[in-house]
């Protein structure tokens, strides 16, 4: 047995919609049938947009915040006892977790960083 979902409008120009009578049952099964309906077309338009530009080398996504520039210049700061970790960030205009995923709190280059310097 399903649950009976109850949905009534109480004022306005719809005021017949009331999910306990069949009609309004069927009314309401109308307008899910479209809402479902332009949900897998937007779906599908998403998909092919796509797939049309992975076709033109294009690739979805963010730019990355982390140039090879920036790590350098990261990985000579994070080797000083002095520098603030937070100041750092500001002026290189990124995150403190893109900091450590890139480098250690020594200045030690990790994976992600490598990652960078191979672009």
């Amino acid at each position: 047995m399903t649950p009976c979902l109850l949905f009534k409008v109480l004022t306005g120009l719809g005021a017949s919609i009331n999910t306990t009578t069949p009609e309004g049952k069927l009314v309401f099964g109308i307008f899910a049938a479209l809402a479902e309906f332009e949900r897998e077309l937007v779906s599908e338009r998403t998909k092919v947009g796509l797939a049309s530009a992975r076709a033109r080398g294009r690739k979805g996504g963010g730019q990355y915040k982390m140039t090879p520039a920036k790590l350098r210049l990261a990985m000579a700061a994070m080797g000083q006892k002095e520098t603030v970790v937070s100041e750092l960030c500001k002026e290189l205009g990124i995150t403190r977790q893109t900091l450590y995923r890139h480098i250690g709190p020594d200045g030690a280059l990790r994976q992600d960083g490598e990652k960078v310097l191979e672009r």
